[in-house]
Formats: C-alpha cells, structure tokens, sequence
C-alpha cells in the first residue's frame, strides 16, 4: 500500500461503545490507514480505547455516545471531536445517527461514511417503530452506506440510502495456540470423556443464547458447553444454569479464544441475528467445526462449510451438535470445508485496501 495515497488527509472514526466486533474492525484498520498517509482520529467513549488500544495507533478523542438517540450532549462533543475532518466513517447506527447530527450542526460539509455491522432486532410497538424511523434517517444522511452483508445492503436500499456497497469485515487472525488440547480442556474442568462445545460471543439477546441453553438441557451425559463472552445477559444466564444445573460453563472474556478454538470438539453460533460474524470466520480459519444458525449474512458466509439450523429452534440446534459429535468423518470433512471456504475471504489487508481506495474515491486528489 503506497504511503501517498491518503497522504496528510484527515479521517474522524466513530464508534459507540463496544466490547467485541465493531471495536475489533475499527483498531484493525488503523495501522493501514497511517501507512496510507492519513491522519486519523478514533471517537468513541473512553471505555474503548481501554479496551482497545485506539490512541496507540491514532489520536483518540473521547465522546460518550450514549444509547439514548441523538443525544444532544454527544452531537455537540462530536461535532468538537470531528472539527476539521475532510471525512467522518461512523460504525453503527448510534454512531452514524450522531455523527450525522453533529455534521448538521457544525454546519460541516465533509463526506460521511456509515458501515452497518448489525440491524435492528425485530419487534413491534412504539419503540421498534421509532428506531426504524431513526435508523432511515441516519441511512439518508450518509453519503455512502458499507454494508457487512447482503442483506444488510438491500435493507440500506429500502430505506432509501443514496449509494450502498457491501463490505465485508474481516476477523483478525488468532494468534498462534500456546497451551494443548488436554491443558485447556483440564483448566476448563471438561469431564473425562465429554465432548467440548464452545460459543463465543457477547452475552447479548441477539446471540440466542437461551436457545443454546435449552437445547443444552438436554445434554446432562453429553457435551459440555464453554461460553466466552460477557454482557448484560451474564447475571441472568448464570442463575439459569445454576437452577437447572446445565452442563454450562460462562467463561467471561476471554483473549485466548484460539487455544479455545483448538480444544474444541465444534463450535456453536446461536444467533438471532449476524452479519459477517467474527466467530464463525475463527471457527473456519481453526478447523473447528461450526453448527449455526440460518440468518443474516452467515449463509453467504460460510456457504456449505457449516451446518446450518433455524434460529430459535433448540430441538434442531441439538440435533445437528449430536449428529455432528457422533460422525468424526463428517466432522473432519466440515474441518477442511471450513479452512478452505477461509481461504476465499478478504483478509484485514484487503479490507484495509478497499476502504483506502474508497476514501480516495470521496476526497479526490490530495490537494
């Protein structure tokens, strides 16, 4: 990548608060950004940056943007934050609706860059309506929507945004495994003989892990189930598995999802909802056998690399796991499947060199 190609042009990057996907994309972008020239800043709640290390790789302003839309203290701490930006990329829909209102009353005319990494849960009531409302408005105001799938970007149409592209994000590779298969499995007090299922994803409604919970209400002499992850569902999924004595262990948050990935005999993916989901791309890239769910972008994901159930549905969910766990062939076909189909996928080096190529595309030549 040319280091003149954004060279001395100044990039605001916007996110709200995150623990997992979206913070992940964002600090992996920021290396390639500086070698293309570009001067970039991240603005976000200080958390992240904690958490993710922004102000290492760029200037880092903090902005508290809330859960509450449009939150007028935001837009104005935002519009300071991006003072000056000749572009403004928001990740998600809080940051994106932000960040549009912080253009308008800055009375700035910079180019802004939504990418949508999730959509809106369903439901039905004043709420739901309301945040479908904010969410076309905050689509309108973009001048270019990224979409992280397929149907991501059809929705973006619908809602009447002006030019949408589909851009995949891409997981940063693991790091290399450091501990056995045996070791993990002993730290994690896997019973002798029992096969390893392992989730991994945010303790959050979206990751139908009540679903993952009654179908492991089944399992007392089968598999055993890691999750890793926290979030808002921890205290309530851990009473659950308590009451019910599931064979279910909530690991937190955790930074060796690799040695984990190694230890396992599959991995689950539960969700309601997903994009281009992070976890499945680490099963694949591990060899780690996949059963998820048939939503979002993860069929045109992971294609015939994975089984695939409904959502929502524990009596197929634990269908596919034990059909999966009792045939080793299908197990081991899935496993080289999955490396294979990981192959195809943009790396975070082409992720990177798309989104330079389309920041050019809206600045123009460096003046």
């Amino acid at each position: 990548m040319s280091g003149a190609e954004l060279e001395g042009r100044r990039i605001a990057a916007v996110l709200a608060t995150s623990t997992g996907g979206v913070g992940t994309h964002v600090r992996s972008l920021l290396p390639a950004l500086a070698r293309a020239g570009a001067r970039t800043r991240v603005c976000g709640p200080a958390a992240t940056d904690s958490l993710f290390g922004f102000s290492s790789a760029a200037a880092f302003r903090p902005v508290q943007i809330s859960a509450v839309p449009g939150d007028p203290r935001a837009v104005l701490a935002l519009a300071r934050a991006t003072a000056g930006a000749e572009l403004v990329h928001a990740h998600g829909l809080r940051a994106g609706l932000v960040a549009a209102l912080a253009r308008a009353a800055g009375h700035g005319g910079a180019p802004l860059v939504l990418t949508l990494h999730n959509a809106l849960q369903p439901g039905a009531g004043a709420k739901q309506a309301l945040l479908g409302r904010v969410e076309a408005a905050t689509i309108r105001a973009a001048d270019l929507v990224l979409a992280a799938s397929g149907d991501l970007a059809e929705n973006a149409w619908a809602a009447g945004a002006r030019d949408v592209r589909v851009a995949p994000v891409s997981a940063p590779p693991l790091p290399p495994v450091t501990r056995s298969r045996g070791e993990v499995r002993a730290e994690l007090g896997v019973p002798q003989g029992r096969p390893l299922v392992l989730a991994v994803g945010r303790l959050h409604p979206q990751k139908g892990y009540d679903t993952l919970l009654d179908a492991a209400a089944g399992w007392t002499d089968g598999p055993w189930v890691a999750v890793a992850g926290d979030g808002p569902l921890a205290a309530e999924l851990t009473a659950r598995i308590t009451a019910e004595r599931l064979p279910v262990r909530l690991l937190g948050r955790r930074t060796d999802v690799a040695d984990l990935m190694g230890a396992a005999d599959l991995c689950v993916l539960p969700s309601v909802w997903e994009a281009r989901s992070l976890t499945a791309q680490e099963a694949l890239r591990s060899g780690t056998p996949l059963v998820a769910t048939r939503v979002g972008g993860i069929p045109e994901l992971v294609g015939d690399a994975a089984e695939l159930v409904p959502p929502g549905d524990p009596a197929a969910l634990s269908a596919a796991v034990g059909a999966l766990l009792g045939d080793p062939v299908r197990a081991a076909a899935l496993a080289e499947a999955g490396r294979a189909r990981a192959a195809t996928w943009p790396d975070e080096a082409g992720t990177a060199r798309s989104l330079v190529a389309v920041y050019r595309e809206l600045l123009g030549p460096v003046p």
